[in-house]
């Protein structure tokens, strides 16, 4: 990486040089640190005033700029100093100590926490994300970032994110999909150590399907993204990542095993050592059977005394208070695919199927994610105090049979938000006036003494501001 001292000699740069600081000029684009911190937009509406009205994505308005413009913007002795700033901002953001650095070092060693999710809402440059649970799973990824905490996303890169709205002329309600151009969003081909993509396969009815693996950078974090568009594949597999939420239910379940087998897989092909592997939602359940299934071969055990070895490990986060809302497959539909992954797994199909049923061996009772993932983890969190308590007393009491209420394994953590991305300029200034600026990125216990020094006059100005 070339050094903001590097940049005001650009036009004495050899074209290797000028090619270097090129690069580093599209990493800064790529990391989408900057849908939060704003502190580049004027940068960007000054390279293309246009493309930035239009897209908001860094990684776009640089695509269109040809080798003379550039020159001609290092040329600007203001472009070069605002530029050296921002690329100074961004090398002591991810090289300076955060809060986690010891924890990580104490706890984690050098293992990671794998978040899978079926969507991410990081911003509107990579629409991946449909709707609460995307934008809780992006806000994941930031605070992780903020705070460095050692933590790499897993997702699928859909060809088509959430559709638009409109209304015709006939005052009806339309939508629009489009198209998602992996080279006009911000990621790369995830590389091995080899400098190689990273391919994957997963395991389908009399065939393989072949996954690409891109990578995204979010500030101190990657998000690995799976995609099934591949010219090796038929034309039905390379539908799988078609669309978000794709419609019926064989597509679904093909979904549901690229990303969890796909992405575990993606993850040990990447040489990432994962501790912790967190479902944000059952939908990666099968995660759960192909980390136990790794682990079976590397140690030369069975199935079964695998999953109890890594379900200690796994970590599922319900989002519903509705059990009929949790994705489940007929049994015939599930046993067909089930039986391929049971060879692999080395058990009976029976025996598959039963990790998705309340009470195994019914062909008449669906496949369900969600008893998938209960039965595969060791933790079960709900999203704030009364969804556990739901949880607890109507989700989740079957499957602890004979057992009191309050003792049904469901603990919980009250769903929040990534502060930066979130908080009004008001908001903000009133905390930074009473906490400090980084009064999130610690203990948050003295927060409430600190803030209760605001005046009555502080707290009615901004009550009015966030009105107007």
């Amino acid at each position: 990486m070339s050094t903001p001292a590097d940049i005001p000699r650009l036009h004495l740069m050899s074209r290797e040089q000028q090619h270097q600081v090129a690069r580093d000029f599209l990493e800064f684009a790529r990391d989408l640190r900057w849908t939060w911190s704003h502190e580049g937009d004027a940068l960007w509406r000054h390279i293309d005033a246009d493309a930035w009205e239009l897209t908001h994505n860094p990684h776009r308005v640089i695509q269109n700029l040809d080798s003379d413009r550039v020159l001609a913007l290092f040329a600007d002795e203001h472009f070069r100093d605002e530029w050296s700033r921002l690329m100074q901002r961004r090398m002591n953001y991810l090289q300076s100590p955060c809060w986690d650095d010891a924890v990580r070092r104490d706890t984690f060693g050098e293992h990671h926490i794998a978040y899978f999710s079926m969507e991410f809402g990081l911003g509107e440059a990579l629409p991946l994300y449909a709707g609460g649970l995307g934008i809780l799973a992006g806000d994941y990824l930031k605070a992780a970032s903020d705070l460095g905490v050692p933590l790499v996303g897993v997702g699928l890169l859909y060809q088509q994110g959430y559709f638009r709205q409109y209304i015709d002329d006939r005052g009806e309600q339309q939508e629009i999909y489009a198209y998602n151009d992996s080279t006009g969003l911000p990621v790369r081909p995830a590389r091995n150590g080899d400098g190689r993509w990273v391919h994957v396969t997963v395991p389908l009815p009399g065939r393989d399907a072949r996954l690409r693996v891109w990578e995204a950078q979010v500030g101190r974090v990657r998000l690995y993204l799976l995609d099934s568009n591949d010219p090796l594949n038929g034309p039905v597999d390379r539908g799988i990542t078609a669309r978000l939420y794709a419609g019926g239910e064989e597509l679904r379940l093909m979904q549901e095993i690229a990303l969890g087998i796909g992405g575990w897989r993606a993850l040990a092909a990447l040489g990432i050592p994962i501790g912790i592997c967190h479902l944000n939602d059952a939908h990666a359940a099968f995660a759960t059977l192909e980390r136990a299934r790794s682990h079976a071969a590397t140690h030369g055990l069975r199935f079964a005394d695998a999953l109890r070895v890594t379900r200690a490990g796994n970590v599922f986060t319900t989002h519903t208070p509705v059990r009929a809302a949790f994705d489940s497959f007929p049994m015939p539909l599930a046993a067909r695919y089930g039986a391929v992954y049971a060879a692999e797994l080395g058990i009976e199909p029976t025996e598959f199927a039963a990790l998705g049923q309340l009470t195994g061996g019914d062909p008449q009772q669906p496949f369900a994610m969600a008893t998938l993932a209960v039965n595969t983890s060791g933790r079960i969190n709900a999203v704030s105090r009364i969804h556990a308590d739901v949880s607890r007393r109507e989700v989740f009491s079957a499957f602890f049979p004979r057992w009191p209420a309050h003792q049904v394994p469901v603990s919980h953590v009250t769903n929040g938000i990534h502060v930066p991305s979130w908080d009004s300029t008001w908001a903000d200034r009133i905390w930074t006036e009473t906490c400090g600026k980084e009064r999130w990125l610690g203990r948050l216990d003295p927060l409430g003494a600190a803030i209760d020094r605001a005046s009555d006059a502080q707290l009615w100005e901004l009550l009015g501001r966030e009105r107007a």
